[in-house]
């Protein structure tokens, strides 16, 4: 990656008005609580260890199944849903699953932080000092060692080492032809089918007012935002937090409150241990996804800025070239610095 420059301090009057924007985050989740319905409630007798996994979902049958696979090989206990009014039986399927909380909305996900404010008035209500994973139905965390080491091995290794996060590249994925020429089934691993990536060209700065590192590259910048880089997607995540309810997350899991927690990555030294949410969006069903969201306009908060990137996706690009690099495991990932291993192995 390019090296950032140095991270900006915000000094008493920088972190009183932060204090404050998270203060305004916490009332909104409080005020947006009403907006979701319970459909399936099995959160009572969760254990205080439990490990939760939290997300927002629409239309997502395809990819559940191995999502949920996924998950629960990883370790989590307990999976707390929330479905923006899909039509393909998601909510359905979620609510049959006996390790699955559901509430449903039909209200916008755009105004409400993309779901941030749901989930967040869940971790409020049920996270509290429980290890809490939010991710999307489209991203996979791996970490060094995870097939061997699963959540529980490594939220006790944070916990020993007094650290309340830990964060995670996100790494688009893609498959060696034209997007939709591509085979995939439910259920099936989308790492067998989006088995590329972009390995180089990544750059981070830090953030000017919330002072995470801000990472772009990949091949989205590549492909739609080579002239305008300043445009293209937000790659840090910080997914996995022992929540408090003094926590709100800003932007997705990109940003979150207090900015400590996303204190998370040491690009200078490596000495932090990071993961990779390996990021299945470009499966088959892309272009008709990205279709839709040129009508509800729900994903981004300009979205009049990103209509030619949501229409070049349903013309059926393609995205491999001669130097992306075949996904092979988390070992690879360490040698090309997309993950770090730190002192947790």
């Amino acid at each position: 990656m390019q090296a950032a420059s140095a991270k900006g301090l915000p000094g008493l009057w920088g972190a009183y008005r932060l204090r404050w924007k998270r203060r305004r985050f916490l009332f909104r989740i409080w005020r947006k609580r009403k907006q979701i319905e319970p459909v399936r409630d099995r959160t009572t007798g969760l254990a205080s260890d439990a490990i939760l996994a939290f997300a927002t979902v629409r239309n997502e049958m395809v990819r559940l199944p191995y999502f949920l696979k996924h998950y629960r090989a990883l370790g989590v206990d307990h999976f707390l849903f929330v479905d923006n009014d899909s039509d393909d039986g998601t909510a359905d399927y979620l609510a049959a699953q006996a390790d699955v909380s559901i509430w449903t909305t039909k209200h916008s996900y755009r105004l409400a932080r993309f779901g941030v404010d749901w989930l967040g008035w869940l971790q409020f209500k049920h996270g509290y000092n429980r290890w809490c994973l939010t991710v999307d139905a489209d991203e996979l965390l791996v970490y060094p060692s995870y097939q061997t080491r699963d959540l529980k091995s490594l939220t006790g290794w944070l916990d020993n080492q007094g650290l309340p996060s830990f964060g995670a590249l996100m790494l688009d994925l893609y498959p060696k032809g034209p997007l939709e020429d591509a085979r995939y089934a439910p259920g099936d691993d989308p790492i067998r089918t989006l088995c590329w990536y972009d390995a180089d060209y990544y750059r981070h700065r830090y953030h000017p007012y919330y002072g995470n590192l801000w990472i772009q590259g990949g091949v989205r910048d590549r492909v739609f935002f080579s002239t305008e880089p300043d445009r293209a997607p937000t790659l840090n995540k910080t997914p996995l937090v022992r929540w408090s309810r003094r926590y709100a997350y800003v932007s997705a899991t990109h940003q979150i409150l207090p900015r400590h927690l996303h204190d998370v990555f040491d690009p200078e030294e490596d000495s932090k241990a990071t993961g990779v949410l390996l990021h299945t969006k470009f499966l088959p069903l892309v272009g008709a996804k990205s279709a839709e969201e040129m009508t509800r306009k729900q994903h981004f908060e300009n979205t009049n800025l990103y209509a030619q990137y949501h229409q070049k996706l349903t013309e059926n690009p393609t995205f491999w070239y001669e130097g992306s690099s075949s996904y092979e495991g988390c070992d690879k990932l360490v040698a090309q610095g997309l993950m770090s291993k730190g002192t947790w192995v």
